[in-house]
């Protein structure tokens, strides 16, 4: 009828949207083709400057096009290098295109990109000037974590203090407490301006610590399903890759075989690193050692073999022997060895298997710890809760809670069946902290190993376990695949 619109029918809709596609393709081809030539022709004057400002503000994601635009901006400079106001105007007018760019395209890779180059290529660049962008653009979306990683490259260049950022990291965590890239920026933040002057190895003062695990559980229990304030949760209690260190060591005269053992993949043999065994001369040369396990063809592993007949031990040195290991870095790391017998000198250096908290960091940790039960009394399936449950209890006292943790970790495993093989490679984990740290405990560093029944799916802590005359993993769950170095053993 006369003066309404005609409502398209889906099949009408799904045609003209086609064509419109077909058309904006045509047009594409046609200008990347045009750009091509020219550059073909290594012609990047103003019309080639034209051609990419046209196809990168509909679409700023090709970095072909960025490239290109980079060569002629370089070229331009080049030409007017007696003349600086001009030069600088060449840059700040592309800045001002980088922004129109990311307003269609505010997660813009290539945008963000050409941004820093523009900056550090020009005369002069106000840096205060990004910082402020960086504001305008998070208060239109808070979680865009490619402003967030741009805003902590202006920050560094425009000097601005750690403190204002932390405050703005709260302005905006308490905004909206689900902002990964936020509570990333606190992680980094925070060992700066509050670091662990008694233990450096942690990141964080004490009464720093405390304050951090009470604004985080508001923010998680505010939400429970959303994960971020939860992961933050995981940094302040501690569980990080630990660093470069001895693990275990084992050297027996009469087979003629020293094993060395690291808490990290090394390359022994390339000259950065000095060892020194007590006893044994031949051990103090690193190019003798050999890497041990299937996957070293880059020659980088965490445990070391020495198979030679002038091994021999010192008895001189029965009562204070000691493996003596500098790093790359210069860092300096030694291992008390224990003589069970002439021909046997062995040590282990017992692993951390998390943070030891004082007890008031303790007593907050408990009041969490009953503060997810409660709330798992109303949500029983909430994963988030579950896991942060069994992460608290491991952190209190692993040893006393190690049934219910389990149980959680089970439970885990049906109610986000998705990450099932993750909550059975933890639950393996703890499994043989568990029976390591006994084991360490009671002395023997050359007795067999016990990790039968465990339900195990991966071997944790293979370095620590080098030294054990054996180790037994029957009635376990596991395959070659997920033995690693055990499978050479």
């Amino acid at each position: 009828m006369h003066g309404r619109l005609k409502v398209r029918t889906s099949a009408e809709e799904a045609a003209r949207k086609k064509k419109a596609q077909q058309e904006k393709v045509k047009a594409y081809r046609a200008a990347m083709n045009a750009v091509l030539a020219k550059k073909a022709a290594n012609s990047y004057d103003s019309e080639m400057l034209e051609l990419t400002t046209a196809m990168l503000s509909n679409n700023p994601d090709i970095a072909t096009l960025w490239n290109l635009r980079r060569t002629c901006i370089l070229q331009r400079r080049d030409e007017n290098a007696g003349d600086a106001p001009d030069v600088q105007q060449l840059f700040d007018k592309d800045l001002e295109f980088t922004e129109l760019c990311l307003r269609v395209n505010p997660k813009s890779y290539c945008a963000w990109h050409h941004r820093c180059w523009i900056l550090e290529n020009a005369p002069s660049a106000n840096w205060q000037q990004e910082v402020d962008l960086c504001t305008k653009y998070l208060k239109l979306d808070e979680r865009n974590f490619h402003c967030w990683d741009y805003r902590r490259y202006v920050v560094a260049k425009a000097e601005v203090p750690p403190e204002k950022e932390l405050a703005f990291c709260t302005e905006k965590i308490e905004k909206n407490f689900s902002n990964y890239s936020s509570w990333h920026y606190r992680s980094q933040l925070l060992p700066i301006l509050y670091p662990n002057v008694d233990d450096p190895s942690r990141p964080i003062s004490e009464e720093k610590l405390k304050e951090e695990l009470e604004l985080v559980l508001t923010a998680a229990f505010t939400d429970p399903s959303d994960s971020s304030a939860w992961f933050y949760q995981r940094w302040l209690l501690g569980y990080a890759q630990p660093e470069l260190d001895l693990a275990s060591f084992r050297l027996d005269s009469k087979a003629q075989l020293a094993v060395i053992s690291f808490t990290k993949p090394i390359q022994l043999t390339d000259g950065s690193y000095q060892l020194s065994v007590s006893g044994c001369d031949c051990c103090n040369e690193t190019t003798k050692w050999r890497p041990f396990g299937q996957s070293t063809q880059s020659n980088y592993a965490t445990t070391w073999v020495l198979q030679d007949n002038t091994i021999l031990l010192d008895d001189h040195h029965s009562n204070d022997a000691k493996v003596t290991f500098v790093a790359a870095n210069g860092s300096k790391h030694e291992l008390l060895l224990q003589r069970p017998s002439p021909e046997v000198a062995v040590g282990v250096k017992k692993p951390k298997f998390g943070y030891e908290f004082g007890a008031a960091i303790v007593e907050v940790l408990k009041a969490q710890l009953i503060s997810c039960e409660e709330l798992l009394e109303f949500e029983p399936d909430s994963k988030w809760t579950l896991l942060t449950a069994a992460l608290l209890m491991k952190a209190i006292d692993p040893r006393a809670h190690y049934a219910t943790i389990r149980s959680h970790l089970a439970k885990l495993e049906s109610v986000d069946s998705m990450r099932q093989g993750y909550y059975r490679d933890l639950a393996s984990k703890w499994a043989i902290e568990r029976q390591l740290e006994s084991w360490i405990e009671a002395g023997d560093l050359t007795a067999e190993i016990d990790l039968s029944g465990l339900d195990l799916t991966v071997v944790h802590y293979g370095p620590y376990l080098a030294t054990a005359n054996g180790l037994n993993l029957a009635r376990n769950q596991l395959t070659d695949r997920n033995l690693g170095a055990l499978r050479d053993a």
